[in-house]
């Protein structure tokens, strides 16, 4: 397209992770062991699921939650085996709705946990400290399922840290169909996080699904990414800046 004689070109590029940084702090024997200790600090569950956010209205914490505390109330997960872990790093501290969905889910996960915890366990594991990228590729390569559920969001690069942190191919992954990441990782579970039977269905599944069908997925996932990496995101943007010169 032409604008006052310059050439105007508009395109997508999307952006992805160091595929093979976050492979190889995945595979680190200290990894695996850091691994191994936060299942055992969580009482040793059959099941982890995660999610990791910031704390924002957007991020569909607050759906996720009650969708896992649904699980849990049909019996359909066990609260004596099974955990959820929500990182939820601190934003925009200072503004009143942030504080209000900081209060809410602190409640929410309050209720949970006095609903179904028993001695010794938590249903709910709730924290809203930083995480170093190394501890985090640790939570990753620990949970089971990766709940990333946000109601409207860019391309949400945790979702695609999760699938490069799982060198064993194993883990499933729930993902909003709102997340933009969602169009390159078509194997994991995609919901309309909006809709609560959908995702308590996903969440479910993915919990439940068998270590073959999360080897299918997964490898599919991980070698789109390691072709769509970030260095593969940096040469299609510069490919396209030589092209439109």
């Amino acid at each position: 397209m032409l604008h006052d004689e310059r050439r105007i070109r508009v395109d997508a590029f999307p952006i992805s992770i160091d595929f093979e940084a976050t492979q190889r702090v995945a595979a680190q024997p200290r990894t695996r062991r850091r691994a191994a200790e936060i299942r055992a600090g969580l009482g040793g569950p059959r099941r982890m699921l995660l999610g990791v956010d910031r704390l924002d209205y957007t991020k569909g914490i607050e759906q996720r939650l009650e969708a896992y505390g649904r699980l849990l109330a049909d019996g359909d997960l066990r609260a004596d085996d099974t955990v959820f872990v929500q990182v939820a790093t601190p934003s925009r501290q200072r503004l009143a709705q942030y504080a209000s969905l900081r209060d809410r889910v602190e409640r929410l996960t309050g209720r949970l946990n006095g609903a179904y915890s028993g001695v010794g366990h938590n249903v709910v594991h709730y924290t809203s400290r930083q995480y170093s990228f190394d501890e985090l590729v640790a939570l990753f390569a620990a949970a089971d399922v990766m709940v990333t559920t946000p109601l409207s969001d860019g391309m949400n690069l945790v979702a695609k840290e999760y699938v490069g942190s799982r060198v064993d191919n194993r883990g499933a992954l729930v993902l909003s169909e709102f997340a933009g990441a969602s169009a390159e990782l078509d194997q994991a579970l995609l919901v309309n996080p909006n809709d609560a039977e959908e995702l308590r269905g996903a969440m479910l599944l993915a919990a439940g699904m068998r270590p073959d069908e999360q080897r299918r997925r997964m490898e599919i996932m991980r070698g789109h990414l390691q072709r769509h990496d970030v260095r593969a995101w940096v040469r299609s943007f510069l490919d396209a800046l030589r092209m439109s010169a």
